[in-house]
This record gives C-alpha cells, sequence and structure tokens, in this order.
C-alpha cells in the first residue's frame, strides 16, 4: 500500500495565518521589547487576535486557529530574542483559547469576544506563573504579607491582597474585548472588499533569520543541561545553604561559558533589580512580619533569587539545544504527518509577510486599515500556494453514490466554459425507478455515448462482480481514451477507475500512458481502492480530494492555474 502525505487545505490556510502571526511577533516584537514599551505583550497578543478572529470571516474552517498557532509558536524561534519558550507557550495558548470558544458558541460575536478576553487575560495569568515558577510559592507569601501589612499600617478597608489581580484581570479583559471588535472590524472588511496584491512587491525583500552565531550543538548538552535543572532543584529544597550555593554558582558558571544567552541574561539589568527587590523585600517580610531573624530573611530571599536563576538561564540554554537540526527533525518526523509540510510552506513565506509588516509609526496612526490591508494578502497567497502544490494528477476519492461523477460531470463543463480541451471518459449511472441498471460510458469531447455496464447480460456480455460488460462501450472507451493521450488535450478525465484496472481490465492498458503524460489527468476512483491505484501505476504528483458541493471549482481553478502556469513559462 502506497502512503499518502498530502497537505490539506486546512494546514495550508493555517500556516498562512501562522506566517503573518509570527512576522508580527518578530518584527515588532522586537521593536517593542528593544524600546522597553510596557505591555508590549499586550499589544502583541491583540495583533495576534485581530490576524485570527479577521482570517476566520474569510476561513470558516475548524482547526485552524490552534494550528496558526501552533505554527507561529515554532517560527518564534526565528526571533532574535534570547527567551522563546515562555512566548512560544503563551502564544500556543492564546489560539487554544479562541479555538475553544469558538468550537462552543461558534464564530459569534460571543464566541470571538470570549475567546479574545480568555486569550489575553492568559498574560496575566502567565506573568504570575512565571513568578512562582521562578521564585516558588515563597514569592505568594512575601506578596501575600507585605500587602495585608500595608493594610495594616494604612488602615484600608479594602482587601490589597486581591484587588491589584483582579484590578488588572479586568483591564486585561477590557483589552481582549477591543481586540476581538477590531478582528471583527477588519474581518467585516475582508469578506466586503478585495485588497491590491502587495505579496509581489515583498518578493525581493531580503530578512535575515538565523541572527545567532554558529554553534555547535550536542544532544548529550541537552540531557546534561536537563539533569543540572533538576539537581538543582532537588539541592535548593533538601541541601544547606552552603552547598545549593556553590553548587548553583558553579552551575551559572557552566553555563556561561557554554552559552552566550546566559551571560546576555545575567548582565540585564532588570534581573540584578530583581535580584535586589526579592532579597530585600523577602528579608523585610520574614523579619518584621513573621518575626524571624534579619540573615534568615536574607537566606530565603538569596534562595529564592537563586531558583530564578536556575529557571531563566535553564530554558534560555534549552532553547539553545533545541534548536539543534536534529532535534527539529526528530520532533517533526514525530509530529502530526502534515505539520511539516505546513512549516516549511511558512518558512518559505516569512520574508514576504516581514515586508508587508509596516512600521510601529504606521500602525499607531491607522491601525484597522494597516491591519486589513496586511491580512488581506492572505487569499492571494492561499492561491498562489494551491497552484504551486497543484500536482499533474488529481484524484476525485469518496464511496459509492456521493456525487463522484457528478463533480467529473461539472468540472468538465467549467473547464470547457473556460475554453480549456477536455478529453476522456465520464461514466453516468443509469436508473430507472431509483434502482441502478448500470452504467453507460461518454465520450467528452465528441460526446458519443454508449452502453458500458449493465445488471443483466446480453449477447454473452462477459460478467465482472454484478456487472456485465458490453463490448462496444468498452471499445468506446478504450478507443476515446487511447485518443485522449495522443490529442492536444490540455486536461484528460477517467472516470471510475477501480476494480477492474487492479485486476488488469477495463483502461488498464492506456492507464499506464496517461499517468506517465505531462497532460493533467482527473481521476474518480471509490476511496477503499486509491491506496491500490496509487501503488499498481507508482504514483508520485497527485493530490486526493474528497467530494464536495465546490470541489469542481477547486480543481478547476488548480488546473488553470497550472496550464495558465505552463503557458507563461513555455
Amino acid at each position: 500500500m502506497s502512503s499518502r502525505i498530502e497537505i490539506s487545505e486546512k494546514w495550508i490556510k493555517a500556516s498562512i495565518i501562522g506566517t503573518i502571526w509570527a512576522a508580527s511577533e518578530i518584527v515588532l516584537g522586537s521593536f517593542l521589547h528593544n524600546l522597553r514599551i510596557p505591555f508590549s505583550s499586550n499589544v502583541l497578543t491583540a495583533i495576534g487576535i485581530i490576524i485570527l478572529v479577521s482570517t476566520s470571516f474569510k476561513w470558516t474552517s475548524k482547526g485552524v486557529f490552534w494550528r496558526a498557532g501552533l505554527i507561529c509558536a515554532l517560527m518564534k524561534t526565528m526571533s532574535p530574542s534570547a527567551v522563546i519558550i515562555g512566548p512560544m507557550v503563551a502564544i500556543f495558548s492564546q489560539s487554544l483559547f479562541l479555538e475553544l470558544f469558538t468550537r462552543i458558541f461558534g464564530r459569534t460575536y460571543l464566541g470571538f469576544t470570549l475567546g479574545a478576553i480568555f486569550a489575553m487575560s492568559w498574560n496575566l495569568f502567565h506573568k504570575i506563573l512565571n513568578f512562582i515558577i521562578y521564585y516558588g510559592f515563597n514569592i505568594v507569601n512575601v506578596y501575600s504579607d507585605l500587602l495585608k501589612y500595608a493594610q495594616k499600617q494604612l488602615n484600608i478597608q479594602v482587601d490589597l491582597v486581591w484587588s491589584p489581580i483582579i484590578a488588572l484581570a479586568l483591564i486585561y479583559a477590557l483589552l481582549g474585548f477591543l481586540s476581538a471588535v477590531i478582528g471583527i472590524r477588519v474581518g467585516r472588511q475582508l469578506a466586503k472588499h478585495t485588497s491590491e496584491n502587495l505579496l509581489s512587491k515583498a518578493k525581493e525583500y531580503k530578512y535575515s533569520f538565523n541572527n545567532r552565531h554558529p554553534f555547535d550543538y550536542s544532544v548529550t548538552w541537552l540531557f546534561v543541561n536537563i539533569t543540572l535543572i533538576v539537581g538543582a532543584f532537588i539541592l535548593l529544597n533538601f541541601s544547606t545553604w552552603p552547598f545549593w550555593g556553590a553548587s548553583i554558582f558553579t552551575i551559572v558558571i557552566i553555563w556561561i561559558i557554554r552559552y552566550k544567552r546566559a551571560l546576555r541574561q545575567l548582565s540585564r539589568p532588570r534581573f540584578w533589580i530583581f535580584f535586589a527587590l526579592i532579597t530585600m523585600g523577602t528579608s523585610f517580610v520574614v523579619s518584621k512580619i513573621q518575626g524571624e531573624s534579619l540573615a534568615y530573611g536574607l537566606l530565603i530571599g538569596i534562595q529564592m533569587n537563586f531558583r530564578a536563576a536556575i529557571v531563566i538561564l535553564g530554558f534560555s540554554v534549552l532553547g539553545t539545544e533545541l534548536s539543534n537540526p536534529r532535534v527539529r527533525d526528530f520532533f517533526l518526523k514525530t509530529s502530526f504527518r502534515q505539520f511539516p509540510l505546513a512549516l516549511e510552506l511558512s518558512f518559505e513565506s516569512l520574508p514576504m509577510m516581514i515586508a508587508l509588516v509596516p512600521e510601529f509609526k504606521s500602525m499607531t496612526r491607522k491601525p484597522v486599515s494597516v491591519l486589513h490591508q496586511v491580512i488581506s494578502q492572505v487569499e492571494y497567497r492561499l492561491n498562489e500556494v494551491r497552484q504551486r502544490l497543484a500536482k499533474p494528477i488529481f484524484i476525485i476519492a469518496d464511496t459509492v453514490g456521493q456525487g463522484k461523477t457528478t463533480q467529473v460531470h461539472k468540472l468538465v463543463e467549467t473547464l470547457k466554459s473556460r475554453n480549456i480541451a477536455v478529453h476522456g471518459v465520464y461514466s453516468p449511472r443509469v436508473m430507472d425507478n431509483g434502482h441502478t441498471l448500470g452504467y453507460d460510458i461518454v465520450d467528452i469531447a465528441t460526446g458519443d455515448r454508449a452502453t458500458f455496464l449493465r445488471l443483466e447480460s446480453e449477447n454473452g456480455w462477459e460478467r465482472f462482480g454484478k456487472f456485465c460488460i458490453c463490448p462496444q462501450g468498452l471499445e468506446l472507451g478504450v478507443k476515446t481514451l487511447a485518443h485522449a493521450a495522443q490529442s492536444n488535450a490540455e486536461v484528460i478525465v477517467v472516470d471510475e477507475v477501480g476494480r477492474m484496472e487492479l485486476e488488469n481490465m477495463g483502461w488498464c492498458e492506456i492507464m499506464g500512458k496517461l499517468v506517465n503524460n505531462s497532460t493533467p489527468l482527473v481521476m474518480a476512483i471509490r476511496d477503499i481502492f486509491v491506496d491500490d491505484i496509487i501503488g499498481k501505476w507508482n504514483l508520485k504528483n497527485y493530490s486526493v480530494f474528497g467530494v464536495s458541493d465546490d470541489l469542481h471549482r477547486e480543481i478547476s481553478t488548480l488546473i488553470t492555474g497550472r496550464i495558465d502556469g505552463s503557458n507563461t513559462s513555455a
């Protein structure tokens, strides 16, 4: 049996959306973080929400949100930022919230707004969770005791412990709501209007993905680093301070020597500001509020900071080793079969999308119109990808009675209306009072029609399964397909390829010539025979489609694009 690895339309759309999102994260994210603009993560989240919500007005397939988030998260590894694991988790989580609430409430205003509110609010939860991961639950006690102490000293009746968190949660929820509103507004514009194709203007844009110096990756070091992180946590919890202090200091030195990322993290003023604040705040809480000694308070504060150093530097060095091509290849092989192909499309599209991302000044002046202009390129990119991935062989596969022949007939009529020369055969079902009597054969080019298969035999017809084969119909089919193989046809259509061909009957002999012909070939096959047909003729360049109402339009668009491309290149 031949295995089929075909990238679906859903993954193609997700790759395009994820690439636009990643381009904004890489370009605008670096700009915002370098300028130390407050709430920069919320601005980037808002842009991501707007991209997801607005594109859903064009593409309504379920499952696109989380796929786009997964692709964007992995493309975040291209960012110049040294810290990528946290943002990657945040991006994927935001896409999951939008996916969840639109699944529950549909692609409605309620679904979009609730998904956006929770996606934006995740940033607050993410920050709180990071503090707990960095400093342990001691940071919760320090925060709680400090605010209770302030509440008591100032004689404030309002609960100061939860008030700041509730206030921030309301602000984040409001930002999420506004993002959803803007996304809906942009989406409406996308649904009503088309935009100028800007992608062609961006194709010559050059962008350096790899801003890092060559590095000697090592899978061994990846596991060593994991062991060092786990060991450091064990020492912090179960050993005395001289031992964990010396051990963690040694681990940090090792990381600094091997990884420049670790040194950059320690050289940041923010790290040392937090170090001083956490140490002093903890010593104050432990000594003045909890009644312990000042030395004990200082030790707890230093222990919390050492834990933070292990987490921050540990994630940084793990991020470096996870960029190892060998590690990436391993994860790609074990993930969804179509995901690697979608990721390849995304990396191919990234330079063009980055070129379309405007300067931050333009974003602040006309955010809605600028976002609409950028996001409107999704349809252009989808058509480009469709045409590039279009194979010479198009297989329409489904069960009996699901409309394969109907779609073939509609496809033929659509192609003829575009002045495309179509040759081949299709096999309409012959019915009587709702019962199938058999099938006829029709020459697409001439319209000639003959009896092909019937339940009842006449004049010694050869029986095949429950049907009998009419020699005149078989002769017409063979003659028509043989002529099609030697004609100037631009498309050849063969309806109902199946068990007869697998048993070297029917159109078997002529099929060997057709599948190796450069002319686009359309075949209708029962789904249970698809793998066997692919294996019999060792098909390589093919696409498989399930029956749908608009399938004939989709395939005709792909074929037309392929023919136009061939004519242009010629």
